[in-house]
């Protein structure tokens, strides 16, 4: 087998361990595509892409275009003599580029595959309950997350796990996987298996409907939805208090099945916690952001709010 002569293809900061774990095992990485430098901030300046900066201090050619499509992107690959394309975290590629190199293009996505095909399968998985999640990588083909699969692990999802936490995990798992990936193909070890289409759920991405808490629903559905969109986007509702009502986002909360005769929203508060009326329990908020002010511990919020009677979340 030749020597391989590598594109990592990335943006955001989830893409950087794989890469790294590239640079350090000494792969030959001809070029890194990342997102164009984007303004950012009060000052609008350009922000390079966690990947770019990795690429860099590393002394690696970078290419950001604009147009995956374009003839001029194309022609650099090409002029590359690229041999094998990974993708991490980053658009969807156009065929003429991912079936460009001859041992493929592949990409792992935080998932197993076929379930939570998608943007967002790190915060669907806990969102929906799910026990356990993983890493795949597999072979891109002409529709999303559809190519055969290469390799997989799996982890348990903790009880009390967030979507942060629980990214940051994947995130190592998953450079782990793409190395054992690299040293597969290079070795001509490589056993694909094809995906069974028969989904159990999926992954669109994340908007402001899908993140509003429903306070009707069962009080473990509403804890995994703020556990699955914490630290970001955020599950959010609305605070209902002497006639007003403001936008409050949860990060945090535990739950409590118990009896009670309140209505759903309802607010409970001591000097230490804050809690909601849901139907089979109370949920228990441990951190929260109202609108316009930082994110803050319940019991700060407490000291420094005043509730009036009938205050409740919608």
């Amino acid at each position: 087998m030749e020597d391989l002569r590598i594109v990592f293809m990335g943006t955001p900061y989830f893409a950087v361990p794989s890469l790294q774990a590239l640079i350090k095992n000494n792969y030959n990485i001809v070029a890194v595509v990342t997102a164009p430098d984007k303004p950012a901030g009060r000052g609008r300046k350009l922000h390079m892409s966690a990947v770019k900066i990795k690429a860099l201090n590393n002394n690696l050619k970078v290419l950001q275009p604009t147009n995956l499509k374009s003839d001029e992107f194309l022609k650099s690959l090409i002029n590359l003599k690229v041999n094998l394309q990974i993708v991490v975290a980053f658009r969807m590629l156009p065929k003429q580029i991912w079936q460009l190199p001859k041992y493929g293009t592949f990409n792992l996505h935080a998932s197993l595959l076929p379930n939570y095909r998608g943007a967002a399968p790190i915060n669907w998985a806990i969102i929906n309950g799910e026990k356990k999640t993983g890493v795949t990588t597999f072979f891109i083909d002409d529709k999303i997350d559809t190519g055969v699969i290469i390799k997989q692990i799996e982890t348990n999802i903790n009880p009390d796990e967030n979507a942060g936490n629980l990214h940051d995990r994947l995130m190592i798992l998953g450079s782990k996987l793409v190395l054992d990936t690299v040293k597969a193909i290079q070795n001509q070890n490589i056993i694909t298996k094809p995906q069974q289409n028969k989904l159990t759920y999926t992954a669109p991405k994340l908007n402001s409907d899908t993140c509003k808490i429903n306070w009707q629903e069962d009080i473990l559905t509403i804890h995994n939805k703020v556990r699955g969109l914490s630290p970001y986007p955020a599950a959010w509702c609305f605070l209902k208090n002497d006639a007003k009502k403001i936008k409050l986002k949860l990060y945090k909360t535990t739950i409590e099945n118990v009896a009670h005769n309140y209505k759903t929203g309802s607010l409970i508060y001591t000097k230490k916690t804050l809690k909601v009326a849901c139907k089979n329990g109370w949920l228990y908020i441990k951190e929260l952001q109202l609108a316009g002010k930082k994110k803050m511990e319940v019991q700060d919020f407490i000291n420094g709010y005043i509730f009036t009677e009938g205050a409740i979340l919608l």
